[in-house]
């Protein structure tokens, strides 16, 4: 008996060891579960965006906020502005992406695809409670582009929404106006505009870097670095710049 006692504490001490060297975060690098100590790191610090249309943009930890490449790409004419044509059009860019067979329609299988490779990270669990939730949600109420805000109550900063300008957890699914599980090129254009009009809070149609809101993501990177409270961040559109 005492050498089996001697035996299970042996193994009890590997196991322990092991988890206290194991590095942080989840299997492979992926971001593991937020605590309520701080914001959820990418491997390796990296900066995550993930545009209203659900495109990933990444930085490295010292550069301006990956918002900046989403902003600088949509802005087709370059003149700091995006109209609502130059976001509807960047959407539909990022539609035809994903839209892998050309069949004018985001299928379950395009889903499934994007949810495990082009932004893995919004399968992450909620953001930390100790952040504030970011602008509301939206979705396709009947045939009209008016918002429709999300219900108040559970924690909406989910998957997406910690990285986005809108807390949509899953933005690709949200374009699917008619929850019929595909998201044809129309419905994607509909939301696109829903979306451009929740963004457009000063109604003059032009949505310019500096007035966009800061994602939770955002502000949670500034805290961190700072050890302080919410606070302004560096460059246009609030990017952090080292």
């Amino acid at each position: 008996m005492t050498l089996r006692l001697l035996g299970l504490t042996a193994a009890l001490a590997t196991v322990l060891a092991a988890c206290a060297s194991a590095p942080p975060g989840g299997p492979g690098g992926r971001p593991g579960p937020p605590d309520d100590d701080g914001p959820r790191r990418e491997a390796g610090g990296q900066q995550l965006f993930i545009s209203p249309a659900g495109e990933p943009f990444r930085a490295p930890p010292n550069a301006p906020y990956p918002v900046e490449i989403w902003f600088g790409g949509a802005d087709a004419n370059h003149d700091g502005a995006l109209t609502r044509d130059e976001f509807v059009a960047d959407a539909l860019r990022f539609f035809a992406t994903l839209d892998t067979d050309r069949s004018g329609v985001i299928d379950a299988f395009e889903v499934s695809a994007y949810e495990n490779r082009v932004a893995p990270e919004i399968l992450g669990g909620p953001a930390p409670s100790s952040l504030r939730r970011g602008p509301m949600g939206l979705g396709q109420d009947g045939g009209g582009e008016a918002p429709r805000r999300r219900p108040q109550g559970a924690n909406v900063l989910q998957g997406a929404a910690f990285y986005g300008l809108i807390a949509e957890p899953q933005p690709v699914m949200a374009s699917d106006g008619d929850f019929d599980r595909r998201i044809t090129r129309d419905e994607a254009t509909k939301a696109a505009k829903t979306r451009f009009a929740l963004l457009d809070t000063d109604k003059d149609g032009q949505l310019r870097l500096a007035e966009l809101p800061r994602t939770p993501a955002q502000k949670g990177l500034r805290q961190s670095r700072d050890g302080k409270g919410p606070g302004r961040m560096g460059g246009p559109g609030g990017g952090p710049r080292g």
